[in-house]
């Protein structure tokens, strides 16, 4: 690994995955632009509109696992780089539910691919700190949904600027994040290290325990994201500015990411789950009871708890079952996003019929029932430590 500079390829990671959740808090913002106060779509058509950016995400970290493995990181950082570029060109065209479909269909590609290579790039780039560098590289998802969210806030309700200049700050992170790989080396993923076959790696996706954390995944994806993504519909009540809202929760999640190093060092990998667990059901319950400033109390106690389930869910596949490689990890973010495209239509048909703080309530039943699953996995590891 002499010859690749990890320091550039982690960067150029960050970039992308800033870019990537850049485009989660520019959809939030979307919501009012295309919704029954502007162009007319109900909340539940948003859904669906808002349903195949999911979707891309998820086909293309589930094909995208095997291409790694086979074709390569670089060719799958540039694949991530053309289906951004036709994403933010096909938003900035949308006129309807169709053209915003396909637009979100797009970037969900784009998305969906740098899941599917960084994710096993920083696994293979440090193998020793996985859990320290995976929270470290998906640090920069509130990163950008902070930067997203304010751009959106100056833009159009400082500025008073049309919608389309929000979604072109995004050329601003996929020329950086370009240019960066330009002639660049790629490890190849741990599993191709390893020599594990792909039959071997398929089988490992079978294993009681990876089938387990699939199911978590399911649900902290939907806890995490389908709440942040509505949020401008749940908080309407509240008197508070969402986008605010939003930006607060995720600058939390970024000082949390940040510490994750030290913070595994006290507590285990499940202890971390079963910690985010117990704390994303407060925050749910207090936010359903709050409004005004008490809004910013909750959504803190949120934050915390929604830090670190993406990427220490990733940690602990790959160091419990590394011989499911890039395809393991790929499959794993895609079911996440694949709960998230369920979940958002639903949200949006219970939005349209009630309040966003009976929304938020039932939402709250997702990290109840993580933390059970958490408690019977941390039983189950202490007791194999034990054998």
């Amino acid at each position: 690994m002499a010859q690749i500079n990890k320091d550039r390829l982690f960067f150029a990671s960050c970039t992308s995955l800033l870019l990537t959740a850049m485009t989660f808090a520019v959809r939030a913002r979307l919501e009012t632009v295309f919704g029954p106060d502007g162009l007319g779509l109900t909340l539940e058509e948003i859904g669906y509109a808002f349903m195949p950016a999911f979707w891309g995400f998820t086909i293309a970290m589930i094909l995208g696992g095997p291409l790694v493995d086979t074709l390569g990181m670089k060719k799958g950082m540039w694949l991530a780089f053309f289906f951004h570029t036709l994403g933010i060109l096909t938003t900035l065209l949308a006129f309807d539910l169709e053209s915003l479909f396909i637009a979100t269909l797009l970037m969900g590609l784009g998305n969906g691919m740098v899941e599917a290579v960084c994710n096993p790039l920083v696994a293979s780039m440090y193998p020793d700190q996985k859990t320290k560098m995976l929270n470290r590289f998906h640090l920069w998802w509130p990163a950008g949904i902070v930067v997203g969210s304010i751009a959106g806030y100056i833009a159009m309700d400082l500025m008073t600027m049309s919608w389309h200049y929000m979604v072109a700050t995004l050329f601003i992170p996929l020329t950086i994040y370009g240019y960066t790989l330009l002639g660049q080396a790629f490890p190849v993923t741990e599993r191709v290290e390893m020599g594990i076959s792909s039959s071997d790696a398929f089988r490992s996706l079978f294993r009681p325990l990876y089938v387990f954390i699939a199911f978590c995944m399911l649900l902290s994806a939907a806890t995490e994201l389908g709440t942040t993504q509505r949020i401008e519909s749940l908080l309407k009540e509240t008197g508070v500015n969402a986008l605010l809202v939003l930006a607060f929760i995720n600058g939390v999640m970024m000082l949390g990411r940040y510490y994750a190093g030290p913070v595994s060092k006290k507590l285990t990998v499940v202890g971390m789950l079963l910690f985010s667990a117990l704390f994303s059901f407060i925050g749910l319950q207090l936010l359903a009871i709050s409004s005004g400033k008490y809004v910013f109390i909750s959504a803190a106690v949120f934050a915390i708890g929604i830090t670190f389930f993406w990427p220490t869910t990733l940690a602990f596949i790959s160091e419990n079952i590394p011989e499911s490689g890039a395809f393991g990890l790929s499959l794993m973010g895609g079911l996440g996003n694949l709960s998230v495209a369920i979940v958002l239509p639903l949200m949006g048909r219970y939005m349209d019929n009630s309040v966003g703080v009976e929304v938020i309530q039932r939402m709250s039943i997702l990290p109840a029932v993580l933390f059970l699953c958490y408690l019977i996995l941390q039983f189950y590891q202490k007791n194999k430590a034990a054998l």
